[in-house]
């Protein structure tokens, strides 16, 4: 095309596209322009048609937004902004004053229930498929002073004389406790505030239920950058329900989700998942069949209602810093198929630990089918990285993981392909597998790998690259596959655990049916290869084990490489070296189908073609043992 010709294309493409302002301190009746913008980013949605830029200005915006529509294609989304350098704050809280002193540090709150609109979180309890509530009520609402949320409890007593809670990673934090009743048409809330004035601080209850979340499937190519998200008083995310988040896509495809803060939902941060109609706690509602059928009864709803990669997924979930989330920090049920989960850092998932269940972790995903998980860094999460039934053609490369008191990754009930490599894995439990098909390359394990058949459950596999169903079968473990990994063990080993087997190196997986491929791997500090491992090297000294040091926003791992590491090990790790997975009969490829060819390592330094260094890092640490992750 002629020069002059794609500028006039260009032109006229454009020509419709808007770009709407919005300001906290807006006029009453705004229209959008720089000179006189909307007050609320809700009414900018209203308007906004694909194509169209929604700019927010510096500011606190206490609403919910429900986009009522969303964009046609990649080049014709909406897209809502932050304006550049503004601090944009999106709230599902509100302000709480009108406290009265009600004894000793306790005070009481009453609020009409007028108060609270259509929704009052203080009377809405969670609850859902795979929710353990440990015993207790748990309302999806919660009390922040000055940003710090608290803890609830169902006793009052518990407010009037607190104790540390035992489950809590913060036992200090675990003192300021709360609790909420409501009759006549009120709703009490006591808060144990220990000496502080709640109308003099900054005291604020969850009102909403999301912060950005559209109310019904399919709204897509949405783009949501630069803000900071907090306060969702969010429901239970089970894979067979609706799947709400503080933000999150209800069933829709082509989201960008980047640059943002996201922070202080009661369950779920970021959802990448399922709408309601093919299922809403379908367990919970009928306890005869197990959990496991029911789930496939959804998949093959989904199926039906055109769960594909032309209607769902392939979103982009990019550069977000996310925490303080009591379920997970992303999380999705089929809708992350054929989507990228990049550059985030996820840190304080599950740290009150007052509840619990699955769907629960750092990332946790249902049929993350062609999804690629790249650099992120995951930690004190509970689980770091949970992926649970249909991961295929995925791959996880490059992310850091420590400070989890599960595991660092959990692969559950998978058939493979899927590959994780050049990844630092240094919590207790590094992998917990209950799959089969699986190739680990390149990865630092410094704790417990976890091997477990799982005979009772009947679970689907695909077609290459599709979400169409190709078979189920049940899990009988092996047929993964090890290349070029560093193990280092770390003491006593639990070993059997009825099927399971515990410890330190691929010794784990000798009783598994199927196959396993290793070569090349180090073995440190006791741990143990695999029986029929070729070229296993196994070093007799001893090292110091692997160390995080944080120093402010920069993350380094202190790790001296015994010698036994140094020479590397014999070629490259690619499709045609990783052969064809037993049960989907596929080849090992990257998401978009392209070969496998692992020729640069964690910090995308190229490797020695011919014999790479085993680990992530494939020149030699810097000084001292330290080098940079993050």
């Amino acid at each position: 095309m002629p020069k002059a010709a794609f500028l006039l294309f260009f032109t006229l493409f454009c020509a419709g596209a808007a770009e709407y302002h919005v300001s906290a301190k807006g006029p009453d009746q705004g229209d959008g322009s720089v000179a006189r913008p909307f007050r609320t980013i809700s009414a900018a949605a209203r308007l906004a048609q694909p194509g169209d830029t929604i700019t927010v200005q510096a500011g606190v915006y206490r609403e919910r937004i429900t986009p009522p529509r969303g964009g046609e294609s990649d080049a014709r989304r909406i897209v809502y902004r932050a304006a550049e350098g503004a601090e944009v704050v999106l709230k599902g809280s509100e302000v709480a004053r009108g406290w009265k002193p009600y004894k000793g540090t306790v005070w009481k709150l009453t609020l009409p229930d007028a108060f609270f609109g259509s929704y009052n979180p203080y009377r809405d309890r969670i609850e859902g498929d795979w929710f353990t509530d440990k015993g207790r009520p748990h309302h999806t609402g919660d009390v922040y002073i000055n940003g710090q949320s608290m803890f609830e409890t169902h006793l009052l007593e518990n407010v009037l004389d607190p104790k540390p809670y035992a489950d809590a990673r913060d036992q200090d934090a675990s003192l300021w406790t709360w609790y909420t009743e409501s009759e006549g048409g009120e709703t009490h809330i006591y808060a144990n505030f220990h000496g502080k004035d709640p109308n003099r601080e900054l005291v604020e209850i969850t009102v909403r239920d999301a912060v950005f979340y559209p109310d019904r499937p399919g709204v897509n190519y949405i783009t949501v950058r630069g803000f900071r998200m907090s306060h969702a008083a969010t429901q239970w995310a089970a894979p067979t329900a609706e799947q709400p988040g503080l933000i999150g896509t209800h069933w829709s495809k082509g989201w960008v989700i980047e640059d943002n803060v996201i922070s202080g939902s009661k369950c779920a941060c970021v959802t990448l998942g399922k709408e309601r109609a093919t299922g809403q706690n379908v367990w919970m509602h009928n306890p005869k069949k197990d959990g496991a059928t029911h789930y496939n009864e959804v998949i093959l709803r989904a199926l039906e209602a055109g769960w594909s990669r032309e209607k769902i997924g392939s979103h982009l979930v990019r550069n977000n810093t996310i925490f303080d989330c009591e379920q997970a920090g992303i999380a999705g049920s089929m809708g992350a198929v054929f989507s990228r989960i990049e550059g985030n850092h996820i840190h304080t998932v599950w740290a009150k630990r007052q509840f619990t269940g699955a769907e629960m972790g750092g990332i946790k995903l249902h049929g993350a089918i062609d999804v690629l998980i790249e650099g992120n860094r995951i930690h004190n999460a509970g689980r770091g990285l949970w992926l649970d039934w249909m991961t295929q053609g995925t791959r996880v490369t490059r992310n850091l993981l420590y400070d989890n008191t599960t595991d660092d990754i959990f692969v559950e009930v998978n058939h493979g392909p899927f590959l994780i490599d050049n990844n630092v894995l240094l919590s207790p439990v590094s992998l917990r597998d209950w799959s089969q098909g699986g190739a680990y390359a390149h990865n630092l394990m410094a704790g417990l790998v976890i091997s477990r058949p799982e005979p009772n459950r009947w679970t689907p596999y695909h077609r290459a690259h599709s979400t169409a169903l190709a078979g189920v079968t049940f899990t009988r473990g092996g047929d993964n596959r090890f290349f070029h990994n560093i193990f280092i063990g770390g003491g006593a080993e639990p070993g059997a655990k009825g099927t399971s087997m515990e410890g330190y190196g691929l010794w784990v997986y000798e009783k598994r049916p199927f196959p396993v491929h290793a070569e090349g791997n180090v073995y440190l500090n006791g741990a143990r290869p695999h029986p029929e491992e070729r070229n296993a090297r196994v070093a007799s000294e001893a090292v110091e084990r692997p160390e995080i040091v944080e120093e402010g926003t920069s993350v380094f791992l202190r790790f001296q490489p015994p010698v036994a590491m140094k020479g590397g090990a014999a070629g490259l790790v690619t499709s045609e070296r990783l052969g064809t997975t037993v049960v989907s009969e596929l080849p090992y490829a990257n998401p978009d189908g392209s070969p496998v060819r692992i020729d640069a390592d964690y910090g995308k330094a190229r490797r020695n073609a011919e014999r790479p260094t085993p680990g992530p890092f494939e020149s030699p640490l810097g000084t001292g043992g330290k080098t940079k992750l993050w």
